[in-house]
């Protein structure tokens, strides 16, 4: 079983989901207000009430209810944090400097802070983590912010700094004085 990636090797962290739950509840109950508004109340087209419907529908499932199906992963090498279906970051472990329990405020959702050079990737503001990285990276998804810091959130705080804690060990040191050193990350 080459293909097959044991449970030891990859974990999967979820995050807080009230926010997202709040959110796709209180979009889900406007959007009905503005379609029935615009059937019942004015002389729309239907053609058009069928396509703001497609539109606030295809936005509702992207940003309301993708969050909820989500996780933030750890392998081995790598950790990818994920919100929803919109926002995807892959941090190389060789590239994080330090991971740590995050005592401060942070703001709900996907957030920059650019003069601080942070990145806020949450969905409740317990169990949070910051990860600084050893240089700056930009997160598009954020209409392009530079970040060497990113804060988020998940459930089980002391389980996740234990998983990666277990992997920052597991890694082999490069050697710079090999001709492969580069390979060796």
């Amino acid at each position: 079983m080459a293909g097959k990636v044991s449970s030891r090797e990859r974990r999967e962290f979820a995050y807080g989901r009230g926010f997202f739950l709040q959110r796709f509840i209180l979009f889900a109950a406007l959007a009905a207000v503005l379609l029935g508004f615009l059937a019942f109340l004015t002389q729309t087209p239907s053609q058009w009430i069928a396509a703001i419907g497609v539109i606030l529908t295809v936005y509702l499932v992207i940003w309301g209810f993708s969050p909820l199906l989500t996780s933030h992963r750890l392998s081995r090498a790598l950790l990818v944090l994920r919100q929803g279906w919109y926002f995807r970051a892959y941090l190389p472990l060789a590239g994080i400097e330090s991971v740590e329990a995050y005592d401060g405020d942070a703001p709900v959702g996907l957030r920059a802070s650019i003069m601080r050079g942070r990145l806020y990737v949450t969905g409740s503001k317990v169990g949070l983590v910051i990860v600084r990285l050893k240089e700056p990276r930009r997160f598009w998804s954020v209409l392009g912010a530079s970040a060497d810091e990113i804060v988020f959130d998940v459930d089980s705080r002391e389980a996740f700094l234990e998983a990666f804690k277990e992997r920052g060990v597991s890694l082999a040191p490069v050697q710079a004085e090999r001709a492969d050193a580069h390979l060796r990350v």
